[in-house]
């Protein structure tokens, strides 16, 4: 048996909560999914899962002296995303006031390059997500089984939940978007994903060590 079937399962369970909650990666999917549409989000989702990747392996094999001693530069990066997104969100209510002009052209979602580089910021740097991994991997551990071989399993089960349910987070925001696309509810499209920028930096921001 390479894992306990009950610590496995309460494992699985709290991994879906810490993803549900709305925490910076959820925000900053839906907000790319109203603002570029599904498929921006999905690559905003992929990003983000490659940040998470890293933390996890990190985390789940011991390696938190590295992390440690790059703390600061952590912690540096998310303070410069942070503000970065903050000012994506201002600007997006600043254009939420223009005069909105149905003959324009729609804009361009950015490049999927660079979508995928900031979700892999904010996944990478996102405090709740150390801090998860690193306390919380050896409670589900059994100790009269290899370790692993569970550490194994446990980090292809965080990914594969992680990758579903922020999907199913953009798929939903992608949905949403097609009723806010006509130029009248272009304002409140940009509000709702500006708000939801600000929201993300300032959880970013305020995040404890």
């Amino acid at each position: 048996m390479i894992v306990n079937p009950e610590l496995f399962t309460a494992f699985c369970i709290a991994s879906a909560a810490l993803i549900l909650m709305p925490g910076p990666v959820v925000m900053l999917v839906i907000a790319t999914s109203l603002k570029d549409g599904t498929k921006a989000g999905l690559q905003t989702v992929a990003g983000a899962g490659l940040g998470n990747g890293v933390l996890i392996v990190f985390a789940a094999f011991g390696i938190t002296t590295i992390m440690g001693l790059l703390a600061d530069l952590f912690y540096l990066v998310r303070y410069i995303g942070a503000a970065y997104l903050i000012w994506l969100g201002v600007r997006e209510w600043r254009a939420s006031y223009r005069p909105v002009d149905r003959a324009a052209a729609p804009s361009q979602p950015r490049g999927q390059g660079a979508l995928i580089a900031r979700a892999f910021l904010i996944g990478v740097t996102n405090p709740k997500a150390i801090l998860f991994y690193i306390a919380f991997f050896p409670q589900f551990l059994d100790p009269s089984l290899p370790a692993g071989p569970q550490l194994a399993a446990m980090v292809a089960a965080f990914m594969m939940i992680a990758l579903t349910l922020d999907s199913a987070f953009a798929l939903l925001a992608g949905r949403v978007r097609r009723h806010l696309i006509d130029p009248v509810m272009a304002s409140l499209r940009q509000r709702i994903t500006g708000s939801l920028l600000i929201g993300t930096g300032a959880l970013l921001a305020i995040a404890r060590r």
